[in-house]
């Protein structure tokens, strides 16, 4: 019964289908200065999806999470996942737009492209884009071996998702996940105790062991096979476990149970029990921290894409509300102090975007390049410490522009809040990206060279900037040796990269927002920008209608 009392008004219709790279000013700008524009067309297809169909999957994906099956109705031990539909309609619409494929085709700009593109999937879902990720980025450990590469590599790159439970050799495309990580050890993965006997023995061109041990998390536990690190008599070593064996059989994979994680809801994490698991070596034994880092580092890159996504597509709920809402007999968006905050928002994920692109164009040079292999290598660790970071309070703030809207469970907002930890945590926590540039370095003089060269290119545009950047510079001379003060360095040094991307690429009010209020700032609230003018730019960076 409907009473008069419960009319419905001042409120925003709900935010329908809308083409998430077409009304995003800055991913578009960002995609074109860095070689992506023959990718157009494909973003601007993926937009479509991501921001109608894709979307209405990622929230059923989300509220219908995946369930353990260890066993059939025989008593047979199977350990699979079962997933929601939607699910698996995520999964086949991202590899048949080759997110987890574009870099290896030999297509120009093909980070660049498969970054924009997995920004966008993201948007819609977080979860799927774990296995996606995996998937891209166990490509240069797969090399290591060459022979297992050339067997697995063409079902790796297929365009077809299969997600069927079946040998490798039946499928039409297949998945990769990743066990590192020991309840005793974490991020002391040489703390690992998973042994590694040899069977003396080379099926598909690389030696074959067995693993016995425990993984306190398995990603993507349904994947095709898997990356993970065992000891071997010469140290701790980095193999390839499939499913199935090489006769068909079911390998002796043991799901012993699935998390229950805060957040990223539609993936399955998993404990994992290895009980004589047979595994091929990938690369030389005791150099499996090597061989495994090749991986982990594409997929730290990937925590900066995936925080840059949701912080992006809580704006785009943000700027939909305010233009629709009224308060005080105003749009919010014509309250001054909305302005602000809304902007300031806006500031903070036009700066974590570019940053984003700009390492995705350095990996597409990086092979080439010695310059852009040294910017990867420093960056990676900036950006997944400081973007990832960023993004929890970031996306609390923009639930507080919709008020309790924002924080009901018919809102993506409280979804998005709960996936936010999650890209500082996982592929390594903040102190542990620290420690990484640290160790860059420490190891590498020419990495800190390359940044500060990069650097110094805007120098002379801005006295703030320029200030910043010389306070810095006498800190960073035993910055390879002094872990106590290790964060503060990765914070400048991350915040200058974004300013610097700033000064290059937005009007000089803008850059001039960021650099007052994030490198010499007085007061730490979003809201606390100084130029109107400036906010006006940036709240029409993005337009959902």
């Amino acid at each position: 019964m409907t009473h008069p009392t419960h009319d419905v008004f001042n409120q925003p219709e709900p935010l329908g289908d809308v083409n998430l790279f077409r009304i995003d000013a800055a991913l578009q700008a960002a995609v074109s200065a860095y070689g992506g524009e023959p990718a157009r067309p494909r973003l601007e297809a993926y937009g479509g999806l991501a921001g109608g169909e894709l979307g209405r999957h990622g929230r059923l994906a989300n509220r219908y999470p995946p369930e353990l099956c260890t066993h059939d109705a025989y008593g047979r031990r199977i350990d699979e996942v079962e997933f929601h539909p939607s699910y698996h309609a995520l999964m086949r619409a991202a590899i048949a737009h080759g997110i987890h494929s574009l870099p290896w085709e030999g297509e120009p700009g093909g980070h660049v492209a498969r970054a924009a593109l997995e920004l966008l999937h993201d948007q819609a879902d977080c979860g799927t884009d774990c296995p996606i990720t995996m998937t891209y980025a166990c490509i240069p450990s797969l090399r290591a071996s060459p022979a297992l590469a050339a067997e697995w590599i063409p079902k790796i790159l297929s365009r077809e998702y299969d997600g069927r439970a079946r040998p490798m050799a039946e499928k039409t495309g297949v998945t990769i996940g990743m066990a590192m990580t020991e309840k005793q050890g974490g991020t002391d993965v040489r703390a690992n105790t998973t042994r590694a006997a040899p069977l003396n023995e080379a099926v598909g061109g690389a030696e074959c062991y067995e693993l016995t041990g425990h993984k306190w998390f398995c990603s993507a536990p349904m994947s095709d096979a898997f990356l993970t690190l065992a000891q071997t008599d010469e140290g701790l070593g980095c193999f390839l476990l499939p499913r199935f064996r090489p006769d068909g059989s079911r390998n002796a994979f043991h799901l012993q149970r699935l998390k229950d994680k805060l957040g990223n809801r539609s993936n399955a994490s998993s404990e994992v029990e290895f009980a004589g698991a047979f595994a091929w070596l990938l690369g030389e034994p005791g150099r499996g921290v090597a061989t495994i880092i090749e991986m982990v580092a594409l997929t730290r890159f990937c925590c900066m894409v995936g925080s840059a996504a949701i912080m992006r597509q809580a704006m785009v709920q943000v700027m939909h509300h305010i233009r629709r809402r009224r308060v005080f007999g105003r749009l919010l968006i014509e309250q001054p102090l909305m302005r602000n905050v809304a902007a300031d928002l806006m500031l903070e994920s036009e700066a974590a975007l570019w940053l984003t692109l700009r390492v995705a164009a350095a990996l597409d040079a990086a092979e080439r390049d010695p310059a852009a292999a040294n910017l990867v290598r420093l960056a990676t660790a900036l950006g997944k410490y400081w973007i990832c970071k960023r993004a929890p309070g970031h996306i609390n703030e923009a639930q507080e522009c919709l008020g309790g809207l924002g924080y009901v469970e018919e809102n993506i907002l409280p979804r998005l809040y709960r996936e936010a930890p999650v890209n500082s945590i996982w592929e390594g926590s903040g102190n542990v990206q620290c420690l990484d540039m640290m160790r860059a370095l420490g190891r590498t003089p020419a990495v800190l060279d390359t940044v500060l060269a990069v650097l110094e290119e805007v120098r002379g545009e801005h006295a703030g900037y320029d200030a910043a950047l010389d306070a810095l510079k006498p800190r960073l001379a035993d910055a390879a040796d002094d872990a106590f003060g290790a964060r503060r360095r990765a914070e400048r040094l991350a915040l200058l990269l974004e300013a610097r991307l700033l000064i290059e690429h937005t009007p000089a009010h803008v850059a001039n927002a960021f650099i007052r209020s994030r490198l010499n700032p007085d007061t730490l609230a979003y809201g606390g920008l100084e130029d109107p003018a400036a906010a006006d730019w940036l709240l029409a960076r993005l337009d959902p209608g």
